[in-house]
């Protein structure tokens, strides 16, 4: 095949395919417009999960009447106009890439207006054609308004997840710049429905407090390196990290920013992590919101068009300095203990006290005949730390992982037998939960498939919700921590992997704990229902159950054979 230059609109169609990924990624370019015209508020709309419409408007510079066609241009920008700029920006977007990309792949139209100007201009433009601009009184600033996303690339939209998910990646992207810009108010409206709202007062806790709540806001612990001794070349830390007792279940509550730009570090994630060593339980995470503000010639953003990613020059002084500064907050100031609720609240009316947490009871049997077994029959010979079950096959010898075999068991029994199979324990009194802008939109548009497994939950005002009853096996837990890591689960993946997730989480907290005693009768009972699963050597998670150890080994190992 011969070798041809592509046509002018195939280059753009392929370059607003880097930029425009998802309605995210349009939210995200116009977002960092905003915040480079020094918008002091920024509103989001959201309508279809960001596919019929994405409306973003601001109260920044405006631009000029005689600029704003350009604008639409490749490579027009205003802020940079040489190759040294890249070295030393300040501003999030530099390319002159957004408005283009966002043109070519649906139906935009834009109205702005600066001071110095008495009448705004509009302009619309559908699949990079601008079919139309005049004159129209608006207040100062930029309103840009996307519909129809991808409506000419089918394929596009086909890999596109649901309007759940959409709108989740939309809401957890613009919680992130209300953290690392807490003097600009932000709203999100997703659906008619304010689903966020910063106050913009500059305040950096208040801002961290409109997202995860008051509870977890006033726990936060703040960072600032400047209280410690460090380099005088070191870079300048701010933000915010949770006490040991708050933590999270995945690495999905950690921000982390560049020069207030949102990135994704795997320097700075394991600097933190080094930091909470000791102090967290393994598959726990804290809640990191940080800041790094280095001098801007010792980061290079300009390695993927969608920004997300960074280099550092200085690598290692960030990693020592990061996991030095997170160290030393941690052990100055975090409290001996935790309080009595991190995550919940009671409502203000007279009710009847809660129910009293009974010890779990073990594993019911099975109410169908069972599959036939994929184990040999095994012989509990004891517990080993509280922890590991030893036991004894005809092939040889069993330890198994306590916790992972009542996770394997528990959901398959979930997958098996959804309600009205499944047991729900009402609240006598209910807990009131501060969700997050994420949660709340996932606890909105999955109500009933939580409601299937037993989560009862009505809304409380705001962004709190009661819960009023939970799926009985996690009688013993802390519900109102089950329920939100539950919810933060549900986030994540496809609509095919919803059941799946939902019962890979309950089952992980309403199964037996390690350093839990069990009884003689408690470890057969596991073990008899861990032979009749489908996969008895692994959790749901993947991770094995057992260690098996084979009479040869056994015999090898003591010197009994060669």
């Amino acid at each position: 095949m011969a070798i041809r230059v592509l046509a002018p609109e195939v280059v753009a169609k392929i370059a607003a395919g880097e930029v425009v990924e998802r309605p995210a990624s349009v939210v995200k370019e116009l977002v960092e417009n905003s915040l480079d015209a020094g918008a002091t508020q920024i509103e989001v709309e959201v309508q279809g999960g960001g596919v019929s419409l994405i409306r973003v408007s601001d109260n920044g510079v405006g631009i000029p009447s005689d600029e704003v066609e350009l604008a639409f241009e490749r490579h027009a920008t205003s802020k940079i106009s040489c190759l040294d700029d890249l070295a030393r920006l300040g501003s999030l977007g530099f390319r002159g890439e957004a408005l283009p990309s966002i043109a070519q792949v649906s139906e935009v139209s834009l109205i702005t207006r600066t001071a110095e100007e008495t009448v705004g201009t509009f302009v619309q433009f559908r699949d990079g054609k601008l079919l139309g601009k005049s004159p129209r009184g608006c207040p100062q600033g930029t309103q840009v308004s996307v519909r129809q996303l991808f409506r000419r690339f089918p394929a596009r939209l086909k890999f596109l997840r649901s309007t759940s998910t959409e709108n989740q990646h939309i809401s957890h992207l613009l919680t992130q710049y209300a953290l690392a810009f807490p003097e600009v108010g932000f709203r999100l409206i997703i659906d008619g429905r304010l689903v966020l709202h910063s106050p913009g007062n500059g305040k950096p806790r208040e801002a961290l407090m409109a997202i995860y709540g008051p509870q977890v806001g006033q726990a936060m612990l703040e960072v600032d390196s400047s209280d410690f001794d460090l380099p005088p070349f070191a870079p300048q830390l701010h933000g915010f990290i949770s006490p040991p007792f708050l933590s999270r279940s995945n690495r999905g509550y950690f921000s982390f920013f560049a020069n207030r730009r949102w990135v994704q570090s795997r320097v700075l994630a394991r600097a933190v992590e080094q930091a909470y060593e000791g102090l967290l339980t393994s598959g726990r995470y804290p809640i990191v919101i940080l800041n790094l503000q280095i001098p801007s010639e010792q980061v290079d953003v300009n390695i993927h068009p969608t920004k997300r990613e960074v280099k550092f020059q200085h690598e290692g002084e960030i990693f020592r300095t990061v996991e030095k500064v997170v160290r030393a907050t941690l052990l100055e100031r975090a409290p001996a203990a935790a309080p009595l609720s991190t995550s919940m609240s009671q409502p203000k009316r007279a009710t009847p006290p809660t129910e009293v947490h009974q010890p779990l009871p073990p594993p019911a049997p099975p109410e169908s005949p069972p599959p036939l077994p994929s184990l040999p029959t095994l012989r509990v010979l004891g517990q080993i730390q509280n922890t590991y079950i030893a036991a004894e096959g005809p092939e040889g010898m069993y330890l198994i992982d306590q916790h992972a075999a009542h996770e394997r068991v528990l959901f398959e029994k979930l997958s098996r037998e959804r309600p009205p199979g499944l047991e729900v324990q009402g609240l006598l009194q209910p807990l009131v939960l501060e969700l997050s802008p994420k949660q709340e939109q996932v606890a909105r548009e999955k109500a009933e498939l939580l409601a299937e497994y037993g989560f009862g939950l009505e809304p409380f005002g705001g962004r709190a919700y009661l819960l009023r009853s939970v799926p009985a096996l996690l009688r013993g837990r802390d519900l109102a921590q089950a329920f939100l890591e539950v919810l933060d689960s549900l986030t994540e993946g496809n609509s095919e992997d919803w059941r799946r997730r939902l019962a890979t989480s309950l089952a992980c907290h309403g199964a037996i704990r390690a350093g839990q005693v069990l009884s003689q009768a408690e470890m057969e009972t596991l073990l008899r229902e861990l032979e009749q699963t489908e996969n008895p050597r692994t959790c749901p998670h993947g991770r094995p159950t057992m260690i098996h150890l084979s009479t040869a080994q056994l015999e090898k190992e003591f010197g009994r054979r060669g």
